[in-house]
């Protein structure tokens, strides 16, 4: 039921639509196709003017609606698997325009938030905004003990405003699923729901000074990128205060030359904290736009709005680290295998014929040079592909496609030449040796063996119960034929290999604490010792011989 307030408000949506020439798509939809005759009779279409691309009024009608719509846009601009190219481009423009909101609002925030009064927690406190956008605004401020600070403080009355244009964008996105014909398939919903758990997330300022924290902590003591530190005795929900930075906006290329920074390694370097955020500490900064980025004298990346974080789970970090490494080798099938086994494809869907729609995609663009072939297309190009074959795209995918985008366009911006393929080669054939492999598998089960020794004086009443039950089984069984005593035959190889294969694996496990023992300081294959290695070799050479092949 749509409330009195949202009716009035779908009524200025609709007004903004139509002055920004926007009527015609929405008659363009199903519902309203039997009306498309308004179109001659409204008196603004009787004389033929020139209109300004259809990209360009989507993105000055979002403009007009307010803040919640322009932050809709940019979230929207970052599926490129749904939206046509032109409008991706163009929402990819929209800015926070918004007017600040008085100081003396922000200092009763700060107060109500702290419980204590600004110049007793302050020496200084500038009430002038540094800078304000949709959610939150930043003020300049000093601590009593002279550190410098900024505080930033959430748009009061905001989250009334995202409830109702939220509720709002499921009633449109309602009606689009039921009356336009490309409404199932793109899912508006979901794609609302993404966009209100990311708004709502931004709202809370103790989660966005946890991810800062955490970045923080990943690149301690490193010389790639610098997280400036939060003040957790002055952070609540709507107010956080973080030490303030110094640096060159990365968007400014001729004062970064000025200063003799070497834009070669610069652009590098920011493929390598992305590489480095994404395949090592798996907890990427989601929204590395120029405006988040600065560069300290030095040459070192300072980051800036922890809002949005994202992360890939062990099965997707390792998929796409294959997926990379098999699309430059234009190894097209494992491609295709991969989006199989991972289920990022139904189950059911045929690689031959995946395998071709993927060589048809990527073959004009490995057609160019590496350094002019873009990763973050590349990826973009292959969800488009993998949609006609239902695939479901992750939100955390889309996450790092749009991650990528950005700093491959900062790294190609700073030095043109970027070969970003030479740099993420090297990384990834690492990352991928580290994880997968038997050096990979020794270190897995060394780092269970805790949990084997913990298991371990069960395991003995564990195996005689499996295999009284299996010799249960294999006597209630009667054979009067043949056949059945070809069945009982194969019944009993297979008994054999199940005896095999617990024997062989107990072996196994107690070759791992074995060495476990003499591991104290880390893994080394020089301290597995001889008892371990014999043990080992023991249980491998059964589980060879109960392999289901052997006659």
């Amino acid at each position: 039921m749509i409330r009195p307030a949202q009716l009035l408000r779908l009524l200025k949506i609709n007004r903004t639509l139509v002055k920004h020439g926007l009527d015609e798509i929405i008659l363009a939809t199903h519902l309203f196709r039997p009306l498309r005759f308004l179109l001659y009779l409204a008196p603004w279409n009787w004389v033929r003017q020139q209109r300004e691309p259809r990209a360009v009024r989507i993105r000055r009608a979002l403009e007009d609606l307010g803040p919640i719509f322009v932050k809709f846009g940019q979230i929207l601009s970052t599926r490129r698997d749904l939206l046509p190219e032109d409008i991706a481009d163009e929402l990819a423009r929209l800015q926070d325009a918004v007017p600040p909101f008085p100081g003396h609002l922000a200092r009763r925030i700060v107060e109500q938030s702290l419980g204590d009064s600004v110049d007793d927690m302050f020496a200084a406190f500038d009430e002038t905004p540094m800078a304000s956008a949709s959610i939150a605004q930043v003020h300049a401020a000093r601590l009593k003990d002279g550190r410098e600070v900024i505080v930033k403080v959430v748009r009061p009355g905001i989250a009334n405003v995202i409830r109702r244009d939220v509720g709002l964008l499921y009633i449109l996105a309602d009606l689009a699923e039921r009356y336009w014909s490309e409404g199932r398939r793109l899912r508006p919903r979901e794609v609302i729901q993404e966009y209100e758990k990311t708004i709502f997330d931004e709202l809370d300022l103790v989660r966005e000074a946890a991810n800062a924290s955490q970045l923080r902590r990943n690149f301690a003591d490193s010389e790639l990128l610098y997280v400036p530190e939060v003040y957790w005795p002055y952070t609540r929900k709507q107010v956080m205060v973080m030490e303030r930075i110094s640096g060159t906006p990365i968007g400014n290329v001729e004062e970064l030359r000025a200063q003799g920074i070497d834009m070669r390694r610069l652009s590098e370097r920011g493929v390598e904290i992305f590489f480095t955020q994404v395949f090592r500490h798996n907890f990427f900064h989601a929204d590395m736009h120029p405006g988040n980025i600065f560069v300290s004298p030095g040459g070192q990346y300072i980051a800036v709005d922890f809002g949005i974080m994202g992360t890939l789970s062990p099965e997707d970090q390792r998929y796409l680290a294959e997926n990379f490494l098999a699309f430059f080798n234009r190894d097209y099938h494992r491609v295709a295998e991969l989006h199989v086994q991972s289920r990022w494809v139904p189950e059911g869907t045929r690689i031959d014929e995946f395998e071709s729609a993927i060589r048809s995609v990527c073959e004009p663009i490995f057609e160019r040079p590496l350094k002019d072939i873009s990763f973050g297309r590349l990826l973009l190009h292959l969800f488009q592909t993998a949609r006609r074959f239902n695939m479901v795209v992750q939100p955390q995918l889309i996450l790092l496609q749009k991650t990528l985008l950005n700093i491959e366009g900062l790294g190609r911006q700073l030095y043109p030449d970027l070969d970003l393929w030479q740099t993420a080669k090297p990384f990834l054939e690492r990352w991928t040796t580290d994880h997968v492999g038997p050096k990979a598998f020794v270190k897995a089960l060394y780092k269970t063996s805790p949990q084997v020794l913990e298991k371990l004086p069960h395991m003995p009443l564990l195996l005689h119960e499996a295999l009284e039950k299996i010799h249960e089984g294999k006597l209630a069984v009667e054979f009067k034929s043949r056949e059945l005593e070809n069945i009982r035959a194969e019944i009993h190889k297979a008994n054999r290999r199940a005896y095999g294969a617990i024997g062989g694996g107990v072996l196994l496990i107690l070759a791992v604490v074995i060495s476990s023992w003499n591991m104290e300081n880390g893994f080394s294959w020089h301290a597995i010792p001889l008892l371990g290695w014999l043990l080992g070799g023991a249980g491998a050479m059964v589980l060879y011989n109960a392999r289901p092949g052997r006659r």
